[in-house]
């Protein structure tokens, strides 16, 4: 008969997912020594090799490819049987991994975490602030339990749910206008302009209104891109320039100055904020948890009554 723990169905998805020991060893906060040995142990239990280990990256054998579906199957109603037993109880508690974007991260995380923890202090956060490519590599990885970006995400592994869309406001620290004029994009002055560089997913949104990037290429006499939206901000302050930032970035009153803040003409260009999960994602009431934690704190900042034009992350 065999006996199978949940931990050796574990290492063997972590194995499938990276293709590599020392990875997965990583995943599953395990020794290499230790992964290595339980995989060993299960397949002499079964009586074939579930992994090619002469293969660069580590590949599942035929045998493998037949039952580890299966495996996902049976991993997934594991954690589904956990969860069922949590709400039951009226308890909410685990680990719950997620990936933010760096132009989110500060200005989202302050309106959530307090509430979020004070109310449900059994769940143990871990927040890793990365781009968005980083965040999809770990989402695929399930390294990650949810990612906060831009949408949308071209692929079709992964399970989206769009929040609210955030507009762009121009932040020109060289105008101070006293009824509040509303931008065009033409008004703005590309020889002042100031962006994040092109790895952030804000700066090609951004570079597709109206091709911003590719003017300031052209005519731009300082030539700075910055890899953190809150030195971008202070750079903007300090060399009297200019750049567009997301509603929830201009709202810091404590590093920018409101007096330099402009609406845009509509269409108002957007991006569309979201959560992103692999299909495999099994924590729902974590998500859902989440997902109204978000709602109810942009509810009071984001206005949604302007006629909007989405603006893709890549």
């Amino acid at each position: 008969m065999l006996s199978i723990s949940v931990n050796q169905i574990q290492y063997v998805l972590a194995l499938e997912r990276t293709g590599n020991f020392s990875a997965a060893a990583d995943l599953c906060f395990v020794t290499q020594s230790t992964l290595s040995t339980m995989i060993k142990r299960l397949e002499k239990q079964i009586g074939f090799q579930l992994f090619d280990r002469k293969s660069k990256p580590i590949q599942l054998t035929q045998q493998g490819q037949k039952i580890i579906n299966q495996l996902k199957v049976i991993h997934n109603e594991y954690e589904n049987l956990i969860e069922l037993t949590q709400i039951t109880n009226n308890e909410y508690h685990g680990t719950l991994k997620l990936g933010i974007i760096p132009t989110l991260a500060p200005f989202l995380l302050p309106l959530i975490l307090d509430n979020l923890i004070g109310t449900y202090p059994n769940i143990t956060l871990h927040i890793s602030e990365i781009t968005t490519n980083e965040i999809i590599n770990r989402l695929r990885l399930r390294d990650l339990d949810i990612g906060v970006l831009s949408l949308p995400v071209l692929d079709k592994s992964l399970v989206q749910t769009s929040l609210f869309k955030e507009e762009f406001l121009v932040y020109d620290a060289g105008y101070v206008s006293q009824n509040k004029k509303k931008y065009k994009i033409g008004d703005i002055d590309v020889s002042r302009l100031l962006l994040l560089e092109e790895s952030h997913c804000l700066s090609s949104q951004i570079g597709k209104i109206c091709n911003l990037r590719e003017q300031h290429k052209n005519n731009g006499k300082l030539v700075f891109n910055s890899s953190s939206i809150l030195s971008l901000i202070e750079l903007v302050n300090l060399n009297m320039g200019v750049t567009l930032l997301p509603r929830l970035a201009a709202l810091q009153s404590n590093i920018v100055n409101q007096k330099w803040i402009h609406d845009l003409q509509s269409p108002v260009p957007v991006r569309d904020v979201g959560l992103v999960t692999n299909k495999q994602f099994t924590k729902k009431t974590m998500f859902n948890i989440l997902q109204q934690e978000i709602l109810a704190a942009v509810k009071p900042v984001i206005k949604t009554n302007k006629k909007i034009l989405s603006i893709d992350p890549f």
